[in-house]
This record gives C-alpha cells, structure tokens and sequence, in this order.
C-alpha cells in the first residue's frame, strides 16, 4: 500500500492550528457550547469525546468556518473564522458526519470536480485524484458509480475528497458512525498514515475505542463543557482504575446486590444490566464475590477504558 499523499508538515512550529478562548455557541436561549478553552498543535490528533448533544458538532463548525461563535475568540491556522473564513477552508479538509457524495457520478469524477472548487489545474487534480484513490483502496473502483458502493467505501472517498486539496487541517465529524468493525479499522488506518505524514486531525467521536486509537489528546465533553482533557492514557489513569471487574446478575437484582460488594473495589457502578466493580486486581475481586455467594450469569475482566472514564465524569455512559 502507498503512504498517504500528502506532504510532510514538518514538526510543530510553535503556533497552534487552533487556539479558542472562553468559546460559546448559542442557539437562542440553548447553549451548545459553554466557554471553552483548548490549544491544537500542529501534526497533533485531537479528539472531541462524548455522546451526541455534547456540543461537539457545534464546536467542529466554529472551528470549520461553518457557524460564527458567540463568545470568546477562536484562531484556526493563525487566521480569525469572522474575517478570513475563505483562507482557512482553502487549506482545510472537512470529513461531516454524513456523506454529501454526488451519487450519480463515479469515484473519480467526485474527486475530480471538488477539486476545481480550489482553482486547482485539471492535470494537478488527476494526479492527486489518482494517489488518493490508491491511498482510499479504491483504484479499482474509480469509474463505477457511487451509489453501490458500500458505506465503508463512501465514507473513505469523503475523506479521499478531503485531502484533494492537500489540506494542512482535517475535520473528522464522527467519522466512522454507522460502520462495521471491518470497515472501522481500516478507516483507522487510513487515517494513521494521515497523521504520520503530519496532517493535523481534529475529530469528534462517541466510540472509546477509536478516541484510544487515534487522538494524541482529547477532551471529554458533555453538556458544552470539558470534563477532563489529557492523552487516552492520562485520562485512565486519573479517572480509573488498572481494571473493570462486570458482573450480571438476573434482572432487578443489581440494586440490592452491589452494597454487598462495594469493599471489594475502589469504585461501584450500577449500570440497569450490570454491576460494575474497578479495582487494580479484576481476578481477586471476582473471586472474592464468588466467596460471598454471590454467582452471575456472567462475569467479564477488563481493562478500563474512556468509557470508565466517562461513567465517572458524568454519571452516564457514552451511549445514552
């Protein structure tokens, strides 16, 4: 396979790609977004965690150019959204969180007519639009039409149509939303290959295991503010424990089981189908409930993920 086609942006000059202030977004009485503040490095993978509602699509459209902020003040590649927003999105890929591919057209000519939409030479977009249909996997599909194509394949020639510009900043909007595991996976390696070559990457995601994947740093947001922000690792760390002990019981019984094994861990959680248990030694806590009578229907021993991380910030899972 060939490495992403784009240029190597060098290491970080010491300007953030994006700086933001005391940011808010209104809509009305609604606040979507309440005064935060956060610094994106160059070449970095930042991540905008929570579950949908957060505020994240709000904040990835100020920083997109898309909606004017109502407060604070917010920099993208050193330029200010209110009065340069045609510079910063000529040199900025956006990936939204639904596909707006001409379905009629094929592959190719998807990529070939966004390209003129930068003034672009047509021998300069043939080239690019060749590179990154080998970097998509989707050389052999270039001249079928878009609408067969499976939603794995859709969602990797948006980002291939992202990068037709040769972007210094991509926006990723839930970017894997609705795909299989499969097709996941392989957009995560897509998108690790950008990130070596330098691309700064700025994505909104509510699945813990792609934030673990792919950001450097991210924040945890809910309700328009930040919860904790850090490296995947940093946030585990602080918010958890080494492990997460789950244990379910018959339905109704979570309630009046988990007073009883509150001593055998750091933290309990009562979830509707399950008792979960963090402690640093998942086996001894498990063995431990069993001396007490108490047998499952079914035990699991885990690491703890950003998942824990977020149960713990805001009482609420990911998911609800």
């Amino acid at each position: 396979m060939t490495d992403a086609p784009v240029a190597d942006r060098g290491a970080n000059t010491g300007t953030p790609m994006v700086e933001a202030h005391g940011l808010v977004k209104r809509f009305g009485d609604f606040v979507a977004v309440d005064g935060v503040d956060f610094t994106i490095a160059a070449g970095e993978s930042f991540g905008f965690l929570g579950p949908n509602g957060a505020g994240k699509t709000s904040t990835m459209r100020m920083i997109s150019c898309i909606s004017p902020l109502s407060e604070g003040t917010l920099r993208v590649l050193d330029l200010d959204p209110a009065t340069d927003g045609a510079r910063i999105r000529s040199r900025m890929g956006l990936v939204p969180q639904e596909d707006s591919l001409d379905l009629e057209l094929t592959v190719l000519d998807n990529l070939m007519i966004y390209g003129r939409y930068f003034d672009l030479p047509r021998k300069v977009i043939r080239a690019r639009a060749e590179q990154l249909l080998d970097f998509a996997q989707l050389t052999d599909r270039a001249n079928d039409r878009v609408d067969p194509l499976s939603g794995g394949m859709k969602r990797r020639l948006t980002i291939a149509r992202a990068l037709i510009s040769d972007p210094d900043l991509l926006i990723l909007d839930e970017p894997t939303t609705g795909l299989d595991p499969q097709a996941r996976h392989l957009l995560w390696d897509r998108l690790y290959r950008l990130k070596q070559d330098g691309v700064t990457l700025v994505i909104t995601t509510h699945y813990m295991d792609e934030a673990e994947q792919l950001c450097d740093r991210l924040v945890v947001m809910d309700k328009g503010r930040f919860a904790a922000e850090g490296t995947p690792r940093q946030l585990i760390d602080r918010h958890s424990t080494k492990e997460v002990v789950e244990l379910r019981f018959r339905p109704g019984q979570h309630e009046d089981i988990a007073p009883e094994l509150a001593h055998l861990a750091e933290r309990v959680e009562v979830l509707p189908d399950r008792i979960l248990l963090y402690t640093d030694d998942g086996d001894a806590a498990l063995a431990e409930a069993g001396r007490l009578g108490h047998v499952p229907q079914n035990t699991l021993v885990r690491r703890s993920t950003l998942e824990d991380v977020f149960l713990r910030l805001t009482g609420r899972t990911l998911v609800d």
